[in-house]
């Protein structure tokens, strides 16, 4: 993980191992056979350095499976690995073998991860330590035949990620120890956890990834940590997992083309971190993300769900942010343990989930005039449930409406848009929003003006960036966030967002721009944490405090659809925010 983890001094320089990739010789008596972890589970971490007892943990948390951070070497340039670099606690199973027999009994496995933040910062991972590709393959074999596990993770993150010897070795290794189970009749597989960004896996990534796609070597999870972005954004982090994930589906269908999008799915894990992250507040995973998440895991069919880490699933310490040993945010001990441990297996049962559609998709009309179209909803996944539809994104003098306005998900309602002479002639895209407990989804409707005596709209769709109508149409915003007059950065008006201790004021506008192609957001804002940026079919953000206004600018790249949305918004109780002059070129 990105938390900073204590690397234990070691007493002694361990010898190298051997150049073999045989398997080592164990002494100790092993542990219980292992059997195949059930192909969607729950394994949140557990701090193997904390002192803590294994076996203790999972039960009182009732996490039957568990993941062992951190294997990792004692000095650089060794070739034997210990637990947390530690001497005194070698691979044996003497060391966890007790506690993991335990487990097993009571229905879990357990998966050892390699690396973690301080061996690939320091240069303990093993494969990063280690400069012979048989010698770190020998040591996944130990650690495999010791403890029985058919899955092995590799946290590679920080330096790791960019020493191209080590990705090169490491993948190499994994192809040996593949090679090698196959011919002795094992089952193992491999789990790469990566830090991520909010929109997919950033070049660092890749490159490991990319890496072991060109020497054979099969990775069967990649994990992402949807944590710490340090972005100096605002998250909703439920909704950051979301789009890091599908993100990541788009990576792994580039690298693996022959692959269904079910098979894709399957090939993802996803790491949070209960609570406030290292970064601070704007980063918090509440306990109704926790909700949010395994409820989308189940319905995506993803592979792994975990956290960081078990130790942290409790309230000790409200509004403490990184702590290893308390979430930061109010909740119950185990409540995070307790929302996601439905997932193991959890695909048997699916959740609520429903689409959103419109026939015709488009369609053009005089202005003055007015049009519809049927929205259909279908149940995709689970029961029927109640769906809540809007409509956004009317230019002026274009209004839009559903009615009804709520149906049972496999039911219909019809758009309509009136226009008037003032509106503008141009094309817009109009979103039709269904919501419900599940979550939601959107569906877009191209409706062309002609013959409008309304200003055109400015290049790439964005209406009214100035605010110079005087109202916030087609914008829509949090209660409070108008138009003033005062202070403006050009004309006679600008948004005034109304931040407080319950909202941060957003004020969005959904557009349609160039498809697959660079663009820059731009604004000028002035106040305390003024936030600007996109989501949608793209996503990018940036912040400032400011007395004066002050130009942000946002370089995005859009997807195929085209579809963004812009957002503007202050942050918690740090006062009004203000913007003006808003475009996207």
């Amino acid at each position: 993980m990105r938390l900073a983890k204590p690397i234990l001094a070691a007493a002694t320089a361990v010898a190298t191992v051997a150049a073999t990739a045989s398997i080592m010789a164990v002494t100790a008596t092993p542990s219980a056979a292992a059997s195949l972890l059930p192909a969607h589970v729950f394994t949140p971490y557990f701090e193997a350095y904390s002192g803590d007892n294994l076996a203790t943990a999972s039960a009182n948390s009732g996490n039957k499976f568990m993941t062992m951070a951190f294997v990792q070497t004692a000095s650089v340039g060794s070739c034997t690995v210990t637990w947390d670099g530690n001497t005194s606690t070698p691979i044996s199973s003497s060391v966890f073998g007790s506690d993991i027999n335990t487990i097993r009994a009571n229905g879990g496995d357990v998966i050892p991860s390699f690396g973690g933040f301080a061996a690939d910062n320091g240069g303990t991972e093993i494969a990063d330590s280690c400069t012979n590709v048989a010698s770190i393959a020998a040591q996944y074999e130990n650690v495999i035949t010791t403890y029985n596990v058919t899955r092995l993770d590799l946290d590679t993150e920080d330096n790791s990620l960019t020493n191209t010897a080590g990705i090169d070795r490491r993948n190499k290794a994994i192809k040996m120890v593949e090679d090698w189970a196959a011919a002795n009749g094992r089952t193992i597989s491999f789990s790469y956890t990566l830090p991520t960004t909010t929109s997919g896996l950033a070049q660092t990534g890749l490159n490991v990834l990319q890496n072991a796609v060109s020497n054979n070597a099969r990775i069967d999870i990649v994990n992402i940590m949807t944590f710490d972005y340090f972005d100096n954004a605002s998250h909703e982090m439920a909704n950051d997992t979301e789009t890091a994930a599908a993100g990541l589906v788009g990576q792994l269908a580039g690298m693996f083309p022959s692959k269904t999008q079910a098979q894709l799915w399957a090939m993802v894990g996803v790491t949070e971190m209960p609570g406030i992250d290292d970064f601070g507040a704007a980063e918090t995973f509440t306990t109704a993300d926790a909700t949010t998440v395994e409820n989308w895991a189940v319905a995506k069919g993803i592979s792994s769900l975990s956290f960081w880490a078990v130790e942290r699933d409790n309230g000790g310490c409200p509004g403490t942010g990184g702590s290893d040993s308390c979430s930061g945010v109010a909740q119950s001990t185990w409540q995070f343990s307790h929302a996601f441990q439905p997932f193991s297996g959890g695909t048997t049962t699916p959740t609520n989930d429903f689409s959103v559609a419109d026939s015709p998709t488009s369609a053009s009309v005089a202005a003055g005039g007015s049009v519809s179209t049927s929205i259909s909803t279908k149940v995709t996944s689970g029961a029927a449930e109640s769906v809540n539809l809007s409509a956004s994104g009317a230019p002026a003098g274009v209004t839009a409406s559903v009615t009804p306005a709520t149906v049972n998900s496999g039911g219909t309602a019809t758009l309509t848009v009136t226009t008037t002479t003032a509106a503008a002639s141009g094309t817009f895209p109009i979103t039709v929003t269904g919501t419900a407990s599940s979550g939601s989804h959107t569906t877009t409707y191209t409706l062309t003006v002609t013959g409008g005596t309304g200003p055109p709209p400015p290049p790439n769709g964005l209406v009214n960036g100035g605010l110079e109508t005087g109202s916030l149409s087609p914008w829509t915003a949090q209660p409070g966030t108008v138009v003033v007059g005062t202070p403006v950065h050009t004309g006679s008006h600008a948004l005034s967002v109304n931040a407080t201790s319950s909202q941060t004021g957003e004020a969005d506008q959904t557009i349609t721009v160039t498809p697959n192609a660079g663009h820059t957001l731009t604004a000028w804002v002035r106040g305390n944490f003024a936030f600007v940026g996109v989501t949608g079919g793209a996503s990018a953000s940036t912040w400032t405090s400011s007395a004066g206004y002050t130009m942000l600018t946002v370089p995005f790249t859009t997807g195929a659809s085209g579809t963004i949305t812009v957002f503007v918004h202050g942050w918690f109780a740090q006062g009004t925010v203000f913007a003006d002059d808003i475009s996207v070129s």
